[in-house]
């Protein structure tokens, strides 16, 4: 995997439909869409879920390989989990039994439902990444997490919406300073491609290290620069784009609840509709 295939974190403006939309609504609708991720049971109500995703990347206007990339990244994590429900869940018909080794039709079901929920995760990360910008991310999130100030929260608020806005603007400048130090091991004769799992892990050290001095010196660089332009927090500041809601926004609105109240009738009459769809063919 290079690290040029890592593009999540990266904000990409096409102006497109899904970039109008209040980075609230944006935020609010990846959240709720997570949770009935994670809610949809069967390969019916996540495809409801799926369509909706492509609904919204198509919208989004942004080039389906940029997606793709994302997907090649995690792709052993993909693997991993797929080959662990695989050969740990049992049910069903057996398929394969040898030896310590038994594979049975629930655990490829499962493999492949949990394949398409992470690739369906982080597809749904990479389109509020790619449509959103940190500053209005911050913007949302702070707005959002409003309510902590009755509690004596203000200021915490401002700082968690800042630091994790931070930490996201920061993914691709890491990825590339990574590559960068991984040429210049390259050329002074590093072998990084070669050798197996631990002498590759070993081979990484060259990197990690120079990597680590260089965001601490660019943690350092950016607190200065907070600091000379008196940046105090988020008490008494005001906002040069002042978010509002619009039609589009209820109509997103609207549409995830529809989506989302589909997705758990399936997931309730699942059983029934397969009985009905075999009874017909």
């Amino acid at each position: 995997m290079m690290m040029s295939d890592i593009t999540f974190g990266q904000f990409i403006d096409t102006n497109s439909f899904v970039h109008k939309l209040d980075p609230r609504t944006k935020l609010l609708v990846l959240i709720v869409y997570i949770v009935f991720l994670f809610i949809a049971d069967n390969f019916i109500s996540i495809g409801v879920l799926l369509l909706l995703l492509l609904a919204g990347i198509i919208c989004s206007k942004i080039p389906m390989i940029m997606y793709l990339k994302n997907i090649k990244a995690i792709l052993p994590v993909v693997i991993l989990t797929s080959l662990l429900n695989v050969f740990y869940v049992s049910g069903g018909k057996v398929l394969v039994d040898w030896w310590i080794i038994t594979i049975t039709s629930e655990g490829i079901y499962r493999a492949l439902f949990m394949a398409l929920r992470i690739i369906l995760l982080i597809l749904s990360s990479a389109v509020l990444s790619y449509t959103t910008s940190p500053t209005s991310l911050t913007g949302a999130i702070e707005s959002l997490l409003k309510p902590l100030k009755y509690i004596g929260l203000s200021n915490a608020v401002h700082t968690m919406a800042m630091t994790m806005t931070i930490a996201l603007r920061f993914i691709p400048t890491l990825i590339e300073e990574t590559q960068k130090i991984m040429n210049a091991q390259k050329a002074r004769g590093a072998d990084l491609d070669s050798g197996n799992l631990i002498q590759r892990v070993k081979a990484l050290l060259p990197i990690l290290i120079p990597l680590l001095i260089s965001s601490v010196r660019r943690a350092y660089e950016l607190a200065e620069a907070m600091e000379c332009r008196c940046y105090n927090g988020g008490e008494g500041r005001t906002k040069f784009r002042v978010m509002k809601y619009g039609l589009c926004d209820l109509l997103a609105g609207v549409l995830i609840i529809f989506v989302c109240a589909a997705s758990i009738v399936l997931n309730v009459y699942y059983t029934q509709l397969i009985s009905t769809v075999l009874a017909i063919f």
